[in-house]
């Protein structure tokens, strides 16, 4: 399942990939904006934080908020991309992009909160 609203298709190895060890965590991964959270829950049947509302532009959680879930071992993933204009998560993806290590799986770009770029 996917596509919704115009949110990404989510192939099988992606879906794989986001569900190995999904229950160790309370999000098993973090998008911006709700459309493209939704088409990874509803492809997954497993929690998908939406930061910033629904097009991605509002900020919650904050930055060091979204660090703290981080710290705390609450998501496993960041999927790069989605959202809509305004952007008042782009601190979120800045920080993401050079701390965490990024990872291709079938085209689409995610990055592991558990591991440190290098």
């Amino acid at each position: 399942m996917g596509g919704l609203l115009n949110g990404p298709s989510v192939s099988s190895e992606v879906e794989a990939t986001l569900t190995r060890n999904a229950s160790d965590y309370t999000w098993m991964a973090a998008a911006i904006g709700s459309q493209n959270a939704a088409s990874y829950q509803l492809a997954t049947e497993k929690p998908v934080m939406a930061i910033g509302g629904f097009n991605g532009s509002d900020p919650c959680p904050t930055l060091a908020q979204f660090k703290q879930y981080v710290t705390d071992g609450r998501i496993h993933y960041f999927l790069a991309g989605g959202g809509g204009p305004g952007g008042g998560n782009s601190a979120i993806t800045t920080w993401v992009e050079a701390t965490f290590k990024k990872v291709t799986v079938d085209g689409t770009t995610l990055y592991d909160l558990t591991q440190k770029a290098s």
